[in-house]
């Protein structure tokens, strides 16, 4: 979808000035708004298709991540990341994996699939769960194996309904876990990271939009100066959201911004049950019914287990 961070600096550096976490929340409500409504901006940029789109959308990013990166004197961070080799490995294969994601998010939002797209988002979670499991060999409590056991018959009930699996939800889905994983595993800041990953794509994507100018088939300049503009500002749509996530990500606690992340999904479903008109026969309903009962059991067990952890009294070092 968007490039969105999988985790953040908790929010204890604000403590619990109230307006801070006000301001905290609306921010991160912003920001996942803003994502929620990616499915409105890249319909208005036909006719470019969605690889062109994708290669604008590298581009610009690039350009805005590198100004933002030298107006927030952070060109020192990315210095740091370029001599690290671990980081730049685990970094190139984040800029794979991320541009796999927006390429398919790109193609489903402009071919009729936004709650395709939206289911994807909305499996995400259990998604980076089973990730946890098979990669970092997390053990699981019995709630959370209740949702992913949900989930999977989801998709086998969604499956059976499109006639084919739903692949557009299940690579955006899989692809974010990944990046997030990998995000993890790197250790380093958002926007230091997100500048990285466009310049590593950066080459890839002007070559096939030089490619596009050579052969005539460019959109960019053919389709008038508002066409040009909204594509240049592919950069801003990616940046804004995440300056956002970032802030408010030091303002208030994870397990709100956990709870904010099912916002972009929500109105993406929105967006194309009511804007799109998609269609949302009985089955597919019962499948994505399935989905949100797997999030509400895994959204009251990780809130269960926060409070319980919080509860449990402290044994003094040394004591029995």
């Amino acid at each position: 979808m968007t490039g969105i961070p999988r985790t953040a600096p908790d929010a204890s550096a604000a403590g619990t000035d109230p307006v801070e976490l006000r301001r905290g929340f609306l921010l991160g409500l912003a920001a996942y708004a803003m994502w929620g409504a990616f499915p409105l901006y890249f319909p208005l940029l036909a006719p470019a298709g969605a690889v062109e789109l994708l290669a604008h959308r590298v581009l610009w990013s690039a350009l805005t991540m590198v100004l933002l990166l030298v107006g927030l004197r952070k060109v020192s961070s990315l210095r740091r990341i370029l001599r690290d080799r671990r980081q730049v490995g685990l970094l190139l294969v984040a800029a794979c994996v991320i541009a796999v994601n927006w390429g398919v998010f790109i193609w489903g939002t402009t071919n009729g699939r936004v709650i395709e797209v939206s289911l994807g988002y909305f499996i995400n979670p259990l998604v980076t769960v089973l990730i946890g499991v098979l990669v970092l060999r997390e053990r699981l409590r019995s709630l959370q194996w209740a949702a992913l056991a949900f989930a999977g018959v989801a998709v086998l009930l969604l499956t059976l309904d499109y006639g084919r699996p739903p692949w557009v939800s299940l690579t955006l889905a899989c692809s974010f876990g990944t990046y997030g994983l990998v995000r993890k595993l790197a250790g380093v800041g958002a926007i230091e990271g997100l500048t990285f990953e466009s310049l590593a794509l950066a080459p890839l994507a002007g070559g096939y939009v030089g490619w596009l100018v050579i052969t005539g088939a460019s959109t960019f300049g053919t389709e008038g100066p508002v066409h040009a503009l909204l594509l240049a500002s592919a950069g801003l749509v990616t940046a804004v959201p995440l300056l956002c996530f970032g802030a408010a990500a030091t303002r208030v606690p994870l397990v709100t911004i956990g709870l904010l992340q099912y916002v972009a999904p929500t109105l993406q479903f929105l967006l194309g049950l009511f804007v799109f008109g998609e269609d949302m026969p009985a089955e597919r309903w019962i499948g994505f019914g399935l989905v949100w009962l797997a999030l509400v059991l895994l959204t009251a067990e990780t809130l269960g287990h926060r409070h319980r952890s919080r509860r449990r009294p402290v044994v003094p070092e040394g004591s029995c």
